[in-house]
């Protein structure tokens, strides 16, 4: 079964840092596409940031020059490394990756999602 387990959420000042972590377990064949999206109440959900295997990103148009996504493909884990934070990042932020398992062949997982709350 594969899952993917988020860490690293939490509550911080608007100015500040938060670094969110994602690892997918499970018998894994590959990972094509890693990202990160978030839901705020009332709102849909939306992409935040995306990287590919081979290391391609691409941002939100609300994030760029404030975080960063990154991965590690041998410990398949996807990072967001959020700096600047503002009042506005505050959700649930939610990892996703579009990967092979030996069992299920391609389908996209998501993790269980990670709050972040910024304060003013």
């Amino acid at each position: 079964q594969v899952q993917l387990v988020e860490s690293g959420g939490g509550l911080v000042q608007a100015g500040g840092s938060l670094r969110l972590s994602c690892a997918a377990s499970g018998i894994i064949f590959s990972i094509n596409a890693m990202g990160w999206y978030r839901q705020a109440p009332g709102k849909q959900r939306e992409l935040v940031a995306t990287i590919t295997s081979g290391g391609d990103t691409r941002y939100a148009d609300s994030v760029k020059g404030r975080f960063t996504i990154s991965r590690a493909n041998a410990k398949n884990m996807v990072y967001l490394q959020m700096n600047s934070l503002k009042p506005e990042d505050t959700a649930v932020y939610y990892c996703n990756a579009d990967l092979w398992s030996v069992v299920l062949g391609r389908k996209e997982y998501w993790g269980q999602g990670s709050q972040v709350t910024v304060s003013s």
